[in-house]
């Protein structure tokens, strides 16, 4: 056993979830007895576990997930030093601070999604091009077409994951600066979401329709000429 096909075989399950030894044993291209020797070595080492789950026939189905501790190999980016900052800033600045804070993150962030999508008019083009930006970063970042046209972000891992549980602005400002990216002709809706027992976090990108558009111009029309 190599430990290279024991990290394959963790960053497998992070990245796709549950598995049974058969997916696992073609995804890491090796044999379903290997795979069985490297699940013995990480479950004993308390990185992973199973569930059993009834299938239609025959004896349940074992399913390989990640422990807890198996998810800490993939850790959140300066996690301690990143709490320790958010928690001096909200006492110091206050909340507003805090969102201040956040807010001038999201905008600088966004300027640069902004230029590297602006080359590419195709939608699945542009979402390639954010899931490849959010790889770098540390999202262990995908997507996927879907049979409507539109597409799914899929963020496997989240290196920010610590400040988001210490300053909820953190996810609200992820939405936001997607939709920011793409502008005012696409939707940027929220899947699923690793904060609120998903797995992953998952965001639905879509182009908005005509009558959609025009909606939304007569609401913005109708919002500007309302008294301030």
């Amino acid at each position: 056993m190599t430990s290279d096909n024991s990290d394959r075989l963790l960053y497998t399950l992070k990245s796709r979830g549950p598995l049974g030894t058969s997916p696992l044993a073609r995804a890491l291209g090796i044999t379903e007895v290997g795979v069985r020797q490297h699940l013995a070595k990480l479950h004993g080492e308390g990185l992973v576990a199973f569930d059993d789950r009834a299938g239609e026939v025959g004896r349940p189905k074992r399913m390989w997930r990640l422990t807890a501790k198996g998810h800490g190999r993939f850790p959140d980016t300066h996690g301690d030093l990143t709490v320790s900052l958010i928690e001096g800033i909200r006492s110091v600045f206050g909340e507003a601070g805090l969102d201040r804070l956040i807010g001038a993150r999201q905008k600088a962030i966004a300027a640069t999604y902004r230029q590297a999508l602006e080359p590419h008019a195709d939608l699945g083009d542009r979402v390639g091009v954010l899931a490849r930006l959010r790889t770098v970063e540390g999202y262990m970042a995908e997507f996927e077409m879907q049979g409507d046209g539109s597409f799914l972000l899929i963020e496997n891992h989240c290196p920010i994951c610590a400040a988001a549980k210490t300053c909820q602005g953190f996810c609200r400002s992820e939405l936001e600066l997607f939709q920011a990216a793409f502008g005012a002709g696409v939707s940027v809706t929220r899947q699923e979401h690793l904060l609120s027992e998903g797995r992953r976090c998952v965001y639905r990108i879509a182009r908005l329709s005509s009558s959609d558009n025009e909606a939304g111009d007569r609401g913005l029309g109708h919002e500007s000429m309302s008294p301030r």
